[in-house]
């Protein structure tokens, strides 16, 4: 695994609650909740019917089958064997078309540079040990003028504690230990690694949760959960 920008005990994290992937009321029922905002967000600015779209950490398929939804040819990478082998069977379910594929962002970009009309790395960067080495492999996989799409969560106290103590050990809406507040990234901090990658910034927007009402909304608050829209130049 040293060669592979990946922490093992991540994958094995993610690999040990597969199976319950697409139950909605899961360790994954947050991911279920904000998929059609974040759906719908990246489909306003990309228009994705049609186009070739990577995406990048998929896991078990919730954002790529949600992209094949509406239209768009989609190719999802993981290194969690168990995360995929859940999203190809979730096809049977769903009759969506999605690619599969086991293998790193950044050996994917060695094998497809410039390919994709647009690529989404979501909820994923705060779990690789290198997060510079996969948004720059995603800008080599997206097109000149393509799209590229990340969310993430800010590095602040705030963000600790309401990401890593609210949602994790208070509101037990995630399992203790799904965050590691050193791998947060400061929105500067992402913006910087999508320059140096070649990307241009398009869109920074927040993404915040409402208790009382459990209801996810996007806008101008970006102290805990961001999301941010980029092209390549």
């Amino acid at each position: 695994m040293s060669a592979i920008n990946a922490d093992p005990a991540e994958l094995q994290k993610f690999s040990d609650l597969a199976h319950r992937w697409w139950d909605p009321a899961s360790e994954f029922k947050p991911l279920h909740e904000i998929n059609p905002l974040r759906l719908g967000w990246i489909n306003g600015k990309a228009d994705l019917a049609g186009k070739t779209v990577l995406d990048v950490g998929c896991g078990g398929g919730i954002l790529a089958e949600g992209m094949a939804s509406v239209g768009a040819r989609v190719t999802g990478i993981d290194l969690s064997e168990k995360a995929l082998s859940v999203a190809r069977l979730h096809l049977f379910e769903s009759g969506h078309s999605v690619d599969y594929r086991l293998v790193s962002a950044e050996a994917f970009a060695e094998e497809m540079p410039g390919h994709f009309d647009v690529v989404t790395c979501m909820e994923m960067l705060e779990h690789v040990p290198d997060p510079a080495s996969t948004i720059a492999a995603c800008a080599r996989l997206v097109k000149p003028g393509g799209h590229v799409f990340f969310s993430t969560i800010n590095r602040n106290i705030k963000a600790y504690l309401l990401a890593i103590i609210g949602a994790e050990y208070v509101l037990n809406m995630l399992p203790r230990g799904t965050h590691e507040y050193a791998k947060f990234l400061k929105p500067s901090e992402l913006g910087r690694h999508c320059r140096n990658a070649g990307l241009d910034t398009h869109e920074l927007i927040g993404m915040s949760y409402n208790p009382l009402t459990k209801v996810y909304s996007l806008g101008r608050d970006t102290d805990v959960n961001y999301l941010l829209h980029t092209r390549r130049g």
